[in-house]
């Protein structure tokens, strides 16, 4: 499952340089997680840098992708070939 930014952001820009994936941006107001690139750290790291990092807690799991542990290390395999 990809993980998403709330509103509760503060745009601290803790949690970009972190991401494995570049999958985190500027959005406007808040950063924003491309669901996409998105594979909560599978294949980079035990559990979610972004996460670790945010001082908000804003992260959270976003509903609308649903993947298990074995199709996020495929699209993790994919982004670094």
């Amino acid at each position: 499952m990809a993980l998403l930014i709330d509103d509760n952001c503060t745009s601290c820009d803790a949690c970009p340089s972190v991401c494995p994936n570049d999958a985190i941006s500027t959005g406007d107001p808040i950063y924003v997680i491309d669901p996409f690139k998105c594979t909560e750290c599978v294949g980079g790291h035990d559990e979610p840098q972004c996460k670790l990092v945010c001082p908000a807690d804003c992260i959270v799991p976003n509903p609308d992708y649903s993947e298990s542990p074995d199709e996020l290390m495929a699209k993790y395999e994919s982004l670094h070939g």
